[in-house]
């Protein structure tokens, strides 16, 4: 069983338009809402796939209420934590003509101590039934950095991580078996630009050096780059046709965590997540992904080897 934790759930609203004019009138030809941010796509594309999970999160007002309504038509468990503050609301602007998607994105309200306590609770539950635990997505403001360090010090389980900056190098030191930043949450992370494919790959492998056994980056429509111990690799995503980009990082990071619990070697479920960010760029809902479409995807991923030294 995975678990998937985080703090910054959305309730999405998505505009579909057949270009985009700003400072203009544009009208939508096509209008979602559907649950989202970064720890609830993964849980989506885990749940989606057919595997089995819980989701622990925090959730609050009529948004929050709508997303446990979602969740409800899905095989997977759910823990939700009630905060005060209302579950924020991010918008995605579609342009159908060129494929371009723009995303306006609302920061999560702060929690109470007491809300941070239950959350750490539910987070401890579920890890003594998870053989994976899977963090995804930024922290609320006054959320300590060590929060995704301190629960994984409480668990056994191996640990997927698609975090970034503090909490994400606190983590790493408290074990991590993968982590999966992209490229600008690398930069940030590091505090530094990655000017070159050299500057990325050393900087992964400072990310290893603090206890990162595998290390995954993604760089938009261009290769992933992996490192571990023994390997460095290119891993070039098959081409599809661009409908929307957001959440791609998250159906990566879950398909990987979902192949690693199924048995996969990290490499083989590297390509398996690459595939689950394929399809989902090819729709409009983020991590309604459809298993037998990845799989075919999964076998169009091709994957070079980068010499050491």
């Amino acid at each position: 069983m995975i678990l998937t934790c985080g703090l910054s759930p959305a309730w999405q609203h998505i505009l579909v338009a057949d270009g985009l004019s700003p400072g203009e009138v544009n009208r939508a030809s096509e209008v979602y809402w559907c649950a989202s941010g970064k720890v609830l796509n993964a849980a989506i594309a885990i749940a989606h796939l057919g595997g089995k999970g819980r989701v622990v999160s925090v959730l609050g007002g009529a948004r929050g209420a709508d997303v446990q309504r979602e969740f409800e038509g899905w095989e997977v468990e759910t823990s939700w934590v009630d905060c005060a503050a209302p579950t924020r609301v991010c918008t995605t602007m579609i342009d159908s003509s060129t494929g371009f998607a723009t995303e306006l994105v609302e920061n999560a309200g702060a929690l109470s101590a007491a809300e941070l306590a239950c959350f750490r609770q539910a987070c401890a539950e579920g890890a003594g039934e998870a053989d994976l635990i899977l963090v995804m997505g930024s922290i609320p403001p006054g959320v300590p950095a060590d929060i995704f360090a301190e629960i994984l010090a409480a668990t056994p389980a191996r640990a997927v991580l698609d975090i970034r900056g503090p909490e994400l190098l606190q983590a790493v030191s408290a074990g991590a078996f993968l982590v999966k930043p992209n490229r600008q949450e690398l930069e940030w992370t590091l505090g530094r630009e990655l000017a070159d494919e050299a500057a990325v790959l050393e900087g992964m492998r400072e990310l290893n050096d603090r206890g990162a056994e595998w290390v995954v980056v993604s760089q938009g429509a261009g290769p992933v780059l992996v490192t571990s111990a023994g390997d460095r690799a290119r891993v070039f995503p098959p081409r599809v046709e661009a409908v929307n980009s957001i959440g791609c990082g998250d159906c990566m990071a879950g398909a990987i965590a979902l192949a690693l619990d199924e048995g996969r070697e990290p490499l083989a479920a590297i390509s398996y997540g690459i595939a689950a960010a394929a399809d989902n760029l090819a729709t409009v809902l983020m991590g309604r992904l459809d298993r037998r479409r990845v799989e075919e995807l999964a076998a169009e991923v091709k994957t070079e080897t980068i010499p050491i030294g």
